[in-house]
């Protein structure tokens, strides 16, 4: 809906200068003025800036390489990278910066693609490196790579349409005509409006094979030729087969890349020598150094960045007795020394940003590189066609060379010599003016007959075009050898290796935790304490607070999972090995704090598993209980706080955990009793059920304790066994006198 805005007219003046209308204030939709003023700017950075094109560019690199083209640097010759800048400006008015940038990332100095484009000479920088910059413009030389030779080989045929550049003084091609899919050979990432482009790279010579099968194929297996991505900085690939199909099939998804490394064992260290493409040397180090001051990682002595000329290299050096494939298991998890590369393979197919699998990507790329192939021999056999017409030409006038010569010579006026000649041997204009252009000293019958000799060979050739242009099998045969040829000369072996994700082994944090027998108390007040059998033995009393006291003492280990039930009904997860063994001579950790719970709240309970087998029971004061699957608070992930850990709808008596079915004792404010089997309660999955009527209340009363039952805690326990609702039986006078029962 507009907004509604009440329209004022502005004064209409007269004199020069003024804007006739300005300050009205015109109600439009919000639509309207996104349309008009958001979109084209969004289409600009989709269409020209983003997201690259079926020839593998963006439209930077495209005319960035087009100029070092034409500056004639496909060669030996290198040039001032700040002269390719400045010629690159009439194409590019983004300024020397921008330019510079992305001259950077496609030369070979930098190393962020398998196969660079550009030739560098000097400081490029690094992929890996975060801080390592590159040198000025200035101080750098460059020149295109050989392999370019493949994206220019038929650009000058008319293979891709040319436009304008941005003031109309220059050509520059839409599409580069490349003879394999860098499509797919080179990493290509961009941030567009509302969508993004991130091409993971293969290598060079699975591609170029995977493409001819596909020629010959449309139903070929893509993965039996094309087994994964490949960086340029080599390390592995965790592979899994279903993931890798699902990438190839529909363009989106990720895998895992790790580093590689190797240990050196008399110097006691880990040597670091790829790393992932996403993430940066500097990034590694300083993350290493924050586990290690967290306390997190102990088995680091030190780490440091050895790169040098010899290329990039972590060394993390261990402390004694370091088993170093563990610990790497462990850095693999907690740092980006493994990390995740994502893949979107948005691609813009005839000015439509579309997202493609390999095989559909593939394909489109084929189409292109027919329509090329197709204009490229339309583009020769044209010229073949206009040279033997003139050549048809020159032939007619074999047989009488001095008639031309006659022809020519009493000619009045030059205008009709081309018009005469047209007369004279039966010839088009076209011819006429080829023969008229001859020079005198070639008009001899050996210069003609040699001339003539070509005839014959153009017409074979002209041939042979026609049959390519009536032929799509050849056309595709042409791209096939072109593929083939490519792939010989440039392919290279894989760098990145393959891991399989069944074959793995895993680190699980709960593996480097030692275990060992503790004593876990849980004071009223929230205090908690970890000691050690043996500390306990030759401890005395327990320090408490000043009217606080021990509300759970349970027998476990260092590895148990700690639960904290709250006032809040939220349950704080902890693991007992987050806690320092103490001494009873202390006052412990206090859970609010620790466990960082909100204002106010406070601890009512701790639940100890291993395994989140069991129940929990939730206790109501208005009779209910609630039998919830401790498995129900189980976690993939190490999520420290969980809402919803039971119902909320009435205050909590009491919480208990169950480890199997047993007997409970429930009293109510008037002392009435009922002994309960929890087999008789239903267990429920959701943690936030209101539980089943066990305890039947009167007006105004409400149930206030719940407690395990141990035999020889009630004289006549069948007494105040009963079916479940029940109000329960008071005790009688000899229970009650014997003190039985204690109630907190």
């Amino acid at each position: 809906m507009p907004r509604k805005r009440k329209e004022q007219a502005a004064p209409r003046a007269k004199a020069s200068g003024v804007i006739e209308g300005a300050g009205e204030i015109v109600e439009q939709q919000i639509t309207e003025t996104l349309e008009q003023n958001y979109m084209p700017y969004a289409m600009s950075v989709i269409l020209s800036r983003a997201i690259p094109e079926i020839d593998g560019f963006k439209p930077a690199h495209r005319k960035l390489l087009y100029t070092m083209y034409k500056m004639g640097l496909l060669g030996q010759t290198r040039t001032k990278s700040a002269n390719i800048v400045g010629q690159t400006m009439k194409l590019n008015p983004h300024g020397d910066a921008a330019i510079y940038d992305t001259m950077v990332r496609l030369s070979r100095g930098y190393e962020a693609l398998l196969h660079p484009f550009v030739d560098s000479k000097g400081n490029f920088g690094k992929f890996y490196s975060r801080d390592m910059a590159w040198a000025a413009s200035r101080y750098t030389e460059a020149r295109l790579d050989d392999i370019c030779k493949e994206l220019f080989g038929d650009i000058d045929k008319d293979t891709v349409d040319f436009v304008d550049n941005y003031d109309n003084t220059l050509k520059e091609p839409t599409l580069l005509p490349a003879s394999f899919p860098t499509v797919l050979v080179n990493a290509n990432t961009g941030i567009a409006v509302g969508m993004a482009s991130s091409i993971c790279p293969f290598n060079l010579a699975e591609i170029c094979q995977t493409t001819i099968a596909l020629m010959r194929d449309p139903e070929h297996d893509i993965a039996s030729t094309l087994q994964a991505p490949d960086f340029p900085g080599g390390g592995q690939i965790i592979y899994d087969a279903k993931q890798m199909h699902e990438i190839y099939r529909t363009g989106r998804g990720s895998f895992r890349v790790r580093s590689r490394y190797s240990y050196d064992k008399a110097a006691n260290c880990i040597d670091v020598t790829q790393i992932p493409p996403t993430t940066t040397v500097e990034a590694i180090v300083e993350k290493v150094v924050d586990l290690v001051k967290q306390g997190k990682v102990k088995e680091v002595a030190d780490i440091r960045d050895e790169t040098g000329l010899d290329g990039m290299k972590i060394t993390i050096d261990l402390k004694r007795g370091v088993e170093p494939d563990r610990l790497m298991q462990r850095l693999f998890k907690l740092t980006t020394l493994e990390d995740s590369f994502s893949c979107n393979f948005n691609v813009l197919i005839g000015g439509m940003p579309r997202v493609l699998g390999v095989g559909p990507l593939l394909q489109e790329w084929v189409a292109f590189r027919i329509e090329c192939v197709r204009r490229r021999t339309y583009y020769d056999l044209s010229k073949k066609r206009d040279k033997l017409h003139l050549l048809k030409g020159l032939q007619a006038i074999l047989l009488d060379i001095d008639k031309a010569v006659s022809i020519v010579r009493n000619t009045e006026e030059e205008s009709e010599v081309v018009p005469n000649l047209m007369i004279g041997f039966g010839i088009d204009e076209i011819q006429a003016e080829f023969v008229a252009e001859i020079k005198l000293r070639h008009l001899n019958r050996e210069y003609i007959l040699k001339r003539t000799e070509e005839t014959d060979q153009l017409e074979k050739d002209i041939a042979v075009l026609q049959a390519i242009l009536d032929s799509k099998f050849k056309v595709k045969s042409i791209i096939i050898a072109e593929l083939q040829t490519v792939a010989k000369q440039y392919g290279q072996p894989r760098r990145t290796m393959l891991i399989y994700s069944d074959e793995l082994e895993e680190y699980t944090e709960e593996e480097s935790v030692p275990d060992y027998p503790v004593h876990l108390f849980f004071t009223k007040e929230g205090y908690f304490k970890k000691i050690t059998p043996q500390s306990l033995r030759m401890s005395g009393e327990q320090k408490l607070k000043e009217g606080d006291s021990v509300a759970q003492q349970i027998e476990s280990s260092n590895a148990a999972e700690l639960l904290f039930f709250t006032d809040r009904a939220q349950v704080y997860k902890a693991k007992a090995s987050d806690f320092g063994d103490t001494k009873a001579s202390v006052l412990g950790e206090y859970i609010p704090a620790k466990l960082g719970m909100d204002e106010g709240e406070n601890a009512l309970y701790m639940a100890v598993t291993k395994d989140h087998s069991g129940y929990m029971l939730f206790c109501f004061e208005n009779g209910k209980v609630a039998k919830v699957e401790l498995q129900s608070y189980a976690t993939k992930t190490n999520r420290r706080k969980l809402l919803g850990a039971y119902s909320d709808k009435a205050p909590v008596a009491a919480i208990l955990q169950l480890h199997e079915d047993s007997e409970v004792l429930f009293t109510n404010a008037q002392g009435r009793m009922l002994l309960v089997h929890t087999g008789a309660i239903q267990p429920k999955a959701t943690r936030n059920t209101q539980g089943v009527a066990v305890m039947t209340l009167r007006k105004g009363g409400r149930l206030m304790q719940a407690v395990p039952y141990a035999e020889g805690m009630l004289m006549k326990p069948d007494r105040y066994r009963k079916n479940i609702p029940a109000i329960g039986a008071l005790p009688t006078a000899e229970e009650t006198a014997g003190e039985q029962i204690t109630l907190s």
